[in-house]
């Protein structure tokens, strides 16, 4: 793969941004370091992310309104990540367009398959050959 796909972790809690980049690094991933809601918002137009982790507990932000903003403006995976593990706010998440919650503590193995999920959805495959057309039709 020519370039690493891009994801953007926003966490207000440094040592959870250091050890998701950290690992994430490590699977191939470009990882971005962002701590507020305003400043995933500066990078998306400059930078965009195939996909971002986002913390909906950032402080004096709405995380379900960053997420409907992401939603509204750009075409990216989006993965919550959270300690709310009410049902309620995992609902709402997943309508707000998230492509996925977690819930805090998690397991980097599981978050990894998680994100590559989302991500096979959202980019097609590089190597795909468009389907062939015609051949005879059925009556």
């Amino acid at each position: 793969r020519l370039t690493s796909q891009h994801i953007a972790v926003v966490d207000d809690e440094s040592a959870i941004t250091e050890l998701l980049a950290g690992y994430l690094g490590l699977q191939g991933f470009r990882v971005t370091q962002l701590h507020s809601g305003r400043a995933l918002m500066t990078l998306m137009p400059v930078d965009p992310p195939e996909l971002v982790l986002l913390d909906l507990g950032l402080p004096g932000e709405d995380g379900f309104a960053i997420a409907r903003q992401l939603r509204e403006h750009w075409r990216c995976g989006l993965v919550i990540i959270t300690g709310r593990g009410d049902a309620v706010d995992k609902v709402v998440g997943l309508e707000v367009g998230a492509d996925d919650y977690v819930t805090k503590p998690f397991d980097l193995r599981e978050l990894v398959a998680r994100i590559k999920a989302v991500l096979r959805r959202l980019l097609p495959p590089a190597t795909t050959t468009p389907p062939v057309l015609g051949g005879p039709v059925a009556a």
